[in-house]
């Protein structure tokens, strides 16, 4: 299945993305209630997907980020693959950062570089800690895309990463959620991001140093993670700079595209 969260007008729901058996064209079939608190339940009303404005498919408490997963790039930023092995690079993005599809990526003024970092996310459906790797799969709602938007200077001016990574609208999540892949399958997914259809970035998910059950197994030995929160899995090299204008995709096989357009604030 997949689920997305839209508006129409003033009014927010839920609903599953589905294409018409004839046409082919793609509706959003409303449901009941919040996908991640009960049921899933059809209400009975449709709108074309086309008619509604898609938003970031959950709200997070939290997005739980994983660095350094990706031998090609770790080796991109000068490091050596040695150092990201024996454990997982883990930092947070807040709440607050979290942007939908096609909503604007704001360049903050006090950063002269802003990169792009297409990375596919783990949606968690259940509280959970202290979960042992072959639990996982029980703790996993879907799978969606997502771009961890960074000012590479203050990253390295401030060697450590919460305000680089931090800013509203640095962490895109969409288009929705896509439900029922079994981790083994989210673990060999094909990953590209472009930049004005300029392909920046290509990789493949089963290029994990950390693999899915050891990225969430780690997390949840020390922090509890909640319905809804977002784990970014890393990138792959290629990562680069954003212009004001310019418009990044990323694409996540099967999963779907998140497109956002780059701007300056007034």
């Amino acid at each position: 299945m997949r689920i997305a969260r839209f508006a129409v007008g003033d009014e927010v729901g839920f609903g599953l993305v589905e294409a018409d058996t004839d046409s082919g064209e793609e509706f959003v079939a409303r449901l009941n209630g919040h996908p991640l608190l009960g049921d899933i339940k059809l209400t009975g009303e449709r709108a074309k997907l086309s008619d509604v404005r898609l938003l970031s498919p959950v709200l997070p408490t939290k997005v739980v980020c994983i660095g350094k997963n990706y031998a090609d790039h770790v080796a991109e930023m000068g490091g050596t693959t040695g150092e990201a092995t024996e454990e997982p690079v883990v930092f947070l993005k807040p709440s607050t950062a979290v942007a939908g599809p096609n909503d604007p990526i704001f360049l903050p003024p006090v950063s002269e570089r802003v990169d792009h970092e297409g990375e596919m996310a783990v949606v968690i459906s259940r509280p959970c800690r202290e979960v042992p790797r072959e639990r996982v799969k029980d703790v996993i709602f879907g799978y969606t895309v997502a771009n961890d938007v960074t000012a590479r200077d203050l990253q390295r001016k401030d060697n450590q990463w919460t305000r680089a990574k931090g800013f509203d609208s640095f962490c895109p999540i969409g288009p929705w959620i896509t439900t029922g892949l079994s981790i083994e399958e989210a673990q060999d997914l094909a990953l590209t991001t472009t930049v004005d259809g300029e392909l920046r970035q290509s990789g493949r998910t089963s290029q994990f140093i950390h693999d899915i059950p050891g990225m969430i197994s780690y997390i949840t030995s020390f922090m509890t993670l909640l319905p809804g929160d977002v784990v970014l899995t890393g990138t792959p090299a290629g990562v680069g700079p954003l212009e004001p204008g310019q418009e990044v995709a990323v694409t996540v096989e099967r999963l779907g595209t998140i497109t956002n357009r780059v701007v300056t604030r007034d």
